[in-house]
């Protein structure tokens, strides 16, 4: 069923095993326009970061997967496009809340607790990128989670109000649009800057001392900074700087 008012080209699934698979298969066929959205009321098998299963109550929470074409973008700046993405949903839900941050590198939280979370699937040719497939899983109205998952939170526990999931997804993808095609645009170099540091204030645990864990164990650290490719630098209690890429590092929480 596609939605003919929505700002988008939405098709909307009652049920599928993942959105972002449905939508890889679905672009593989034909080329599907840009900024194609596949949203769905259950998932089956949700995929998330770590191979993880993403819990959600059938028709409560936004399960949804969009696709854009950054062949514009060097591969190499990929992390660009997660962290618009992230920063297009925390800034829709900072309308609805506050205390939201982008917990590294791109789960969204409130306070200590997980809201979203997301899968980007990028398909690289030579030097740029052919296609970008975004999955994201966002708790809006489920109240009560029985998964083993440490610490999810929803929109309506958050607020005590239920919420409209498509107006939330119009929102979101509205602001990935307008962060998307500013990079487009000449002097995109200063659009990627803003980008970069939005980004960076909106980091999650950015100030003060917290524990991670990596191969070697535990250990406390400040919060460094993001590098472009995605890297995330940590200071150690002995002063020593610390590099990871994804799934190096996590957090304790």
């Amino acid at each position: 069923m596609s939605m003919t008012t929505f700002p988008f080209p939405l098709l909307h699934l009652e049920e599928t095993d993942s959105t972002n698979r449905y939508l890889t298969d679905l672009c593989d066929k034909e080329r599907m326009p840009e900024y194609t959205t596949v949203q769905a009321d259950y998932q089956t098998a949700g995929k998330g970061q770590r191979g993880n299963h993403w819990e959600s109550e059938r028709g409560m929470n936004l399960l949804f997967s969009f696709v854009l074409y950054p062949a514009f973008l060097e591969a190499r700046r990929q992390f660009l496009l997660s962290q618009l993405i992230a920063l297009s949903v925390k800034e829709e839900l900072d309308l609805y809340t506050e205390g939201i941050s982008i917990k590294w590198p791109n789960d969204i939280y409130w306070k200590e607790k997980k809201i979203c979370g997301m899968l980007i699937e990028n398909e690289l040719t030579g030097t740029g990128i052919a296609r970008c497939v975004a999955g994201i899983g966002l708790n809006i109205n489920q109240t009560v989670f029985r998964s083993d998952a440490p610490n999810p939170v929803s929109l309506r526990q958050i607020t005590g109000q239920a919420c409209n999931p498509t107006d939330i997804l119009a929102g979101i993808l509205a602001r990935v649009q307008s962060y998307y095609e500013l990079l487009r645009t000449p002097g995109a170099e200063a659009s990627s800057a803003d980008i970069t540091a939005r980004y960076a204030a909106a980091l999650f645990r950015r100030e003060g001392w917290h524990p991670y864990e990596d191969a070697s164990g535990r250990f406390m650290a400040c919060l460094l900074r993001v590098d472009p490719d995605g890297r995330f630098l940590l200071q150690d209690e002995a002063g020593k700087e610390r590099g990871y890429l994804f799934k190096e590092v996590q957090y304790i929480l």
